[in-house]
């Protein structure tokens, strides 16, 4: 594995939780007051992922007194402490930029139910298998041995 790989393994969550384009989150986020630290809740919508490994985003949207309020969060902080899912959303989109240009009920998105949750979450958890499989099967190989090349005389 490269550095940049090794050291994104070492900095970051061991565990992230599953979250998606649309879904209405809770991020408990800990901010510092004076000597004196606190976790805070920042309850919105997601409308947008950037970045992976380490370097992983969200980008929440939520209405405060009738104006839009948009926060970046870095998944892998140590500030963020937690972030729970309340809702899912459906949504044929990577990125909900229009629903800024929406106010009230117009920014309400569908909500996912039944079926498609389950569907969702077994696909999830069967996708985390295979990478925690073939994370273990890398670890466990036996290092490639070097060649030796005779140099061109």
């Amino acid at each position: 594995m490269d550095l940049i790989g090794k050291l994104d393994q070492e900095n970051g969550k061991r565990t992230l939780p599953s979250v998606h384009i649309g879904d209405t989150v809770e991020v408990h986020y800990l901010i510092r007051e004076g000597e004196k630290e606190r976790v805070q809740l920042f309850i919105g919508t997601i409308i947008a992922e950037q970045g992976r490994g380490i370097r992983k985003n969200i980008i929440v949207r939520r209405i405060v007194q009738g104006e839009g309020v948009e926060r970046t969060f870095p998944m892998h902080s140590p500030r963020v402490k937690d972030v729970v899912v309340t809702r899912r959303g459906e949504v044929r989109r990577a990125k909900l930029y229009f629903l800024r240009d929406r106010v009230g009920k117009q920014t309400r998105l569908k909500e996912l139910l039944g079926d498609k949750v389950r569907k969702e979450r077994e696909f999830e958890k069967a996708m985390r298998a295979a990478t925690s499989e073939a994370a273990a099967a890398e670890a466990s190989a036996a290092p490639a041995t070097e060649k030796k090349v005779p140099a061109k005389v």
